[in-house]
């Protein structure tokens, strides 16, 4: 029979402790790191869509009550507002459009505030209601210029 010195088989060895190393702290923190950067643009980029598709998707309906209201008064309105008293519609949150018009035709800007983007949409003599993008203008101020 052997005999243990008091206290030697209570002590700890730093072999048997648990826990992470700071080394492998850091790589997670660099891992975590790397896969933000690649999600971020890709976040503001998806936004920037999310915008743009806005400011499409009210032309689209712009055009729409634009013909509703021409079916009933045999002529295109410059107002976004007498649209939406005649016929329901509305801008997005965040989109600014305007409207010109002529004899038979109707030419309509879009874009949203927090786009670089801006669209635009004619309808009646020769033009076909084709939605397309106007490079160079302001954005935000939902007229392209021109």
């Amino acid at each position: 029979m052997t005999m243990q010195a008091p206290g030697r088989g209570h002590e700890r060895t730093l072999r048997g402790s648990e826990g992470f190393t700071l080394i492998e702290l850091l790589i997670v923190v660099v891992i975590i790191g790397i896969l933000a950067a690649i999600a971020i643009p890709q976040y503001a980029s998806t936004k920037g869509k999310a915008f743009d598709a806005a400011a499409k998707s009210d032309l689209r309906n712009l055009m729409t009550a634009e013909e509703a209201y021409y079916f009933a008064n045999n002529t295109y309105t410059a107002s976004t507002a007498t649209l939406q008293t005649n016929n329901g519609f509305e801008l997005s949150a965040g989109v600014t459009a305007t409207i010109q018009t002529g004899s038979g035709f109707y030419k309509a800007d879009a874009s949203h505030a927090s786009s670089a983007a801006c669209f635009r949409v004619a309808y009646g003599t020769g033009q076909v209601g084709t939605i397309e993008r106007v490079a160079g203008s302001s954005a935000g101020s939902g007229d392209c210029g021109g």
